[in-house]
């Protein structure tokens, strides 16, 4: 039995969620729409939403907590969203915002320029820190790793664009 998928997802003010062959969520900061696993049951009661399987359906019991953490990220993102926080770690690194193309200097003999996809926006506090703004959960996250693999942290001195909670584990230099 999913510990995670018994737990109801209770819906905050302003939040619609449809169900069909396609579950829509609608928000004060958008809308996001998955499919309906045929394994799982969705059903809308008042304020919250219900999780359960299908007796008999094949990947019940490993869907049906998936589905239910799926759909909270949905109405999550939708209501309050997600970001996520990066530093640039090096003499000479740089990022700059603008609209929804990233600019970066990253000590290549060449810029650096990220287009962000729809629903994503970017920000650049100081010239060191981007923070990646959305309502889809899995989307801000793919969008920082793939910032983040432009340089990834160095294992010598730290430098390269790093999380802002990674811990960058440095190694001692080779001895003579």
């Amino acid at each position: 039995m999913s510990r995670i998928g018994k737990n109801p997802i209770t819906l905050p003010a302003g939040v619609e969620v449809k169900v069909g062959p396609e579950i829509i969520v609608k928000g004060p900061l958008g809308t996001l729409k998955t499919a309906a696993h045929p394994a799982v049951k969705v059903a809308v009661e008042g304020q919250s939403i219900q999780v359960s399987k299908i007796d008999g359906a094949v990947n019940g019991g490993a869907m049906w907590g998936t589905m239910r953490a799926n759909l909270s990220n949905m109405v999550t993102g939708v209501s309050k969203g997600f970001e996520k926080k990066l530093q640039l770690v090096g003499v000479g690194y740089r990022a700059q915002a603008q609209g929804d193309v990233l600019n970066l200097s990253l000590g290549f003999s060449h810029p650096v320029a990220h287009k962000m996809p729809a629903g994503v926006k970017v920000e650049c506090p100081t010239q060191t820190e981007i923070l990646i703004k959305g309502s889809d959960r899995q989307q801000v996250g793919q969008v920082a790793a793939e910032v983040r693999a432009y340089r990834k942290p160095e294992p010598y001195k730290g430098k390269g664009v790093r999380y802002a909670d990674e811990v960058v584990v440095i190694k001692e230099t080779k001895k003579k």
